[in-house]
C-alpha cells in the first residue's frame, strides 16, 4: 500500500463524515476547511484561492466526492512528500472528524477500550482493510487482528465465537467497517475478564509493531492483565521479532558501557536514553551490507554481540543468552528485509494474506465450477443409460471428448504456470534494477550533503573575514578623527606664528628713539615664537605618531580586504563545480586613498 492510498483512506472518512445528509456531497466552506487542516498537518503550503479557481463554474451548491478528487489529487496528494510530516497527527485530524459524528462509546463508561485505544484500533484497521470504498475488513483479516490482541496480552482467541458472530451478523459476511468493528470489541464479547489497561497496552503493542514498523519490542508484565506469564522473556511471534528494549552499549569515544533503550525498525537501529524515548542518543543505519555477529564475553560483559556496518562496528550486551538470540535474530530479520527492498514488514505480509485469500476464492470458484460441470455430465450420462442402450457409443465419445478437454486444461495450465514464472523472472530483474538506482541515488545525496557542509564552513570563515574588515575600518575612522583634530590644532598654532611675525615686522619699522623698547618688547616676541615653535615641534610629533597609526589601520585593512577577495573566490568556485565560471576582476582595496590629498595640503601648509 502506497503512501496516497493510505492518505485517501484516512481522507475518506473525514469526507463522509462532512457529509451529514449522506448525498455524497459537501459544501464549499466545509471543504476549505478540511483542505486547510491538511495542507497544515501535511505540511504543504497553503493556496487560498485554489479551492475557488477549480470550482469557479461549479457555484451552484456543494461538491461531490468525485468532483473534489482532482483538487484533492493536484493540489494537496501530488504535494505531498514522505517524511516531511507527522502520520499519526494526519491520521488524529481524520479520526477527530468522523469519530464524532460516527463512533459511539458505551456512555457509563463500560467501554473496553478507551478513546485514544480506539483511535489506534482505527488506525490498524485502515491499514488491514481492503482497497475498495466503502472501506471494509475482511474476516480473516478481522480475525488476524483480534488474534494479534489477544498474542500481545498471552490469551488465546476462541475462533469459533467469532465465526458464530459473524455468522449471525448478514452484512459481516462481506467484511466489517470500522465502527461495527470498534462496536464488536466493545463489546466485551472477545475480552472478557482483561482489564482495560491491559487491552490498551495491547493495542499500543500491536499498533507499534504494524503502524510505527518496531520489529522488536519487549513486553511488560502489565500487558499480560491476570493471566501473567512465567518467563520474563517476550513471548516472539514467528513470522516476525519485533525488538524495543534495554541494552548495555559500548561507547565510540570514551570506551565506557552505557545502558540504551533501543528501538529496532526494518530500515534503523536506534537508542534512547530511556523507554519514554525523550533523549535520542544515536541511530545505526542497516542495509543489505550490514551484519550481526556474537562476541565471546570480556571487560565484565556477558552475552556479547555486535552489528557491523560499512563504516563502524557497534558492541552491545543483552542481559542473558535468550534476549541475545532474540535480538540478533530481529536485527538479521531487518538486515533481510533491507536486503530485499521491502520497507514494511506488515505490508508484504498483507499482500501475501490477500494473495492467499484470492487464490483460495479461485480454487474455491474453479473446484464449484469443476463439481457442477461434473455433476452435469453424471446427469447426462445417467439419461442416456436409461433411455436407451443404443447411445453407449455416443456415451464413449462424450468421455472421450472430457478427455480431450481435460489434456487441454492441463495444457492451459501449464502455459499458466510458464507464464507466471516469466514473469516472475521479470519482476527480479526490475527489482534489482531499481535497487541499483537508489544507491546510486544515495550515493548522490550524499556527495550533495558533503558540498552543503564545505559551503557552510566556508560561509563562516567568510563572515569572520568580514568582521575583521568592519573592525579595521572602525579604528580607521578613529585614527582619522584624531588626525582632523591635529591638524586644526596645528593650523591655529600657525596662524598664531603668523600673527607674531606680522606684529615682529611693524615693531622694526618705529623710529630709532623706541628701539631699546623695541628691543626688548623683541625679545620677548622671540621668547614666545621659540615656545610657539617648541608647540608646533610637538604638535608634528602627534601628527607623525597618527600618521604611523593611520598607515598600520591601511595595512590591518588592505589584509582584511585581501582576505575578503580570497573567500568570495572560493565561494565562487565551490557555486560553479562543474563548469568555469566568469572570473571577476579583483578590485584592490583603497581605503585611505581619499586621505592622501588633505596629507599633502596640511605639509605644504606647515611648510
Amino acid at each position: 500500500m502506497d503512501l496516497r492510498a493510505e492518505l485517501l483512506k484516512s481522507i475518506w472518512y473525514a469526507f463522509t463524515a462532512l457529509d451529514v445528509e449522506k448525498s455524497g456531497k459537501v459544501s464549499k466552506s466545509q471543504l476549505k476547511v478540511l483542505s486547510h487542516n491538511l495542507y497544515t498537518v501535511l505540511c504543504i503550503p497553503h493556496d487560498p484561492v485554489a479551492l475557488e479557481e477549480h470550482f469557479r463554474d461549479d457555484d451552484d451548491g456543494p461538491v461531490s466526492s468525485q468532483g473534489y478528487m482532482p483538487y484533492l489529487n493536484k493540489y494537496i496528494l501530488d504535494k505531498v512528500e514522505e517524511g516531511a510530516f507527522v502520520k499519526e497527527n494526519f491520521d488524529e485530524l481524520c479520526w477527530t472528524l468522523t469519530a464524532k459524528k460516527n463512533y459511539k462509546p458505551d456512555r457509563n463508561g463500560n467501554s473496553v477500550v478507551s478513546h485514544q485505544d480506539a483511535f489506534k484500533l482505527w488506525c490498524l484497521f485502515n491499514f488491514l482493510s481492503e482497497d475498495k470504498y466503502p472501506l471494509v475488513m475482511v474476516p480473516d483479516e478481522v480475525e488476524y487482528l483480534l488474534k494479534k490482541i489477544c498474542t500481545a496480552m498471552n490469551v488465546e482467541l476462541n475462533s469459533c465465537e467469532l465465526d458464530d458472530y459473524l455468522s449471525q451478523e448478514p452484512q459481516a459476511q462481506g467484511g466489517l467497517t470500522v465502527w461495527q468493528f470498534l462496536d464488536m470489541v466493545n463489546s466485551g464479547r472477545f475480552l472478557r475478564g482483561i482489564e482495560q489497561e491491559a487491552v490498551s497496552m495491547a493495542v499500543e503493542e500491536v499498533y507499534q509493531e504494524v503502524i510505527e514498523d518496531v520489529l522488536k519490542q519487549a513486553r511488560s508484565p502489565h500487558l499480560l492483565g491476570q493471566k501473567l506469564c512465567p518467563t520474563p522473556h517476550p513471548v516472539i511471534d514467528p513470522c516476525v521479532s519485533w525488538a524495543q528494549g534495554y541494552l548495555w552499549k559500548k561507547g565510540q569515544l570514551r570506551r565506557n558501557w552505557s545502558e540504551r533503550w533501543f528501538t529496532l525498525k526494518p530500515s534503523v537501529l536506534s537508542y534512547y536514553m530511556s523507554e519514554e524515548r525523550k533523549e535520542k542518543k544515536g541511530s545505526i543505519a542497516l542495509d543489505k551490507h550490514c551484519c550481526v555477529e556474537v562476541l565471546p564475553d570480556r571487560d565484565g560483559k556477558r552475552c556479547m554481540f555486535c552489528v557491523k556496518t560499512s563504516s563502524r562496528t557497534y558492541e552491545m550486551s543483552a542481559s542473558d543468552t535468550r534476549q541475545r538470540q532474540e535480538w540478533t535474530l530481529a536485527i538479521q530479520t531487518a538486515i533481510r528485509l533491507q536486503a530485499e527492498g521491502k520497507k514494511s514488514l506488515h505490508k508484504d505480509l498483507k499482500q501475501k494474506r490477500r494473495e492467499q485469500r484470492e487464490q483460495r476464492e479461485q480454487r474455491k470458484a474453479a473446484k464449484e465450477e469443476e463439481t457442477q460441470r461434473l455433476k452435469q455430465l453424471q446427469e447426462e450420462k445417467e439419461r442416456k443409460l436409461q433411455e436407451l442402450e443404443l447411445l453407449k457409443e455416443a456415451q464413449r465419445q462424450a468421455e472421450i471428448l472430457l478427455q480431450e478437454e481435460e489434456q487441454r486444461r492441463r495444457q492451459q495450465h501449464e502455459e499458466m504456470q510458464r507464464t507466471l514464472e516469466i514473469q516472475l523472472r521479470e519482476a527480479e530483474q526490475a527489482r534489482a534494477s531499481m535497487q541499483a538506482e537508489m544507491v546510486l541515488k544515495e550515493a548522490e545525496a550524499e556527495r550533495q550533503r558533503k558540498r552543503i557542509l564545505e559551503l557552510e564552513e566556508m560561509q563562516e570563515r567568510l563572515q569572520e573575514a568580514l568582521q575583521q574588515e568592519v573592525k579595521a575600518r572602525q579604528d580607521e575612522e578613529a585614527v582619522r578623527y584624531a588626525q582632523a583634530r591635529l591638524l586644526a590644532e596645528e593650523e591655529e598654532k600657525l596662524k598664531q606664528l603668523m600673527k607674531l611675525k606680522e606684529e615682529q615686522e611693524e615693531y622694526i619699522i618705529k623710529t630709532q628713539l623706541e628701539k631699546q623698547v623695541l628691543k626688548q618688547e623683541m625679545e620677548n616676541k622671540n621668547k614666545c615664537l621659540e615656545e610657539a615653535q617648541k608647540q608646533l615641534e610637538e604638535v608634528r610629533v602627534n601628527r607623525q605618531r597618527v600618521d604611523q597609526d593611520v598607515m598600520a589601520a591601511q595595512r590591518k585593512l588592505r589584509q582584511a580586504s585581501t582576505n575578503v577577495k580570497h573567500w568570495n573566490v572560493q565561494m565562487n568556485r565551490l557555486m560553479h563545480p562543474i563548469g568555469p565560471g566568469d572570473k571577476r576582476t579583483n578590485v584592490s582595496g583603497g581605503g585611505f586613498t581619499g586621505y592622501q590629498p588633505l596629507l599633502s595640503q596640511r605639509d605644504s601648509s606647515i611648510k
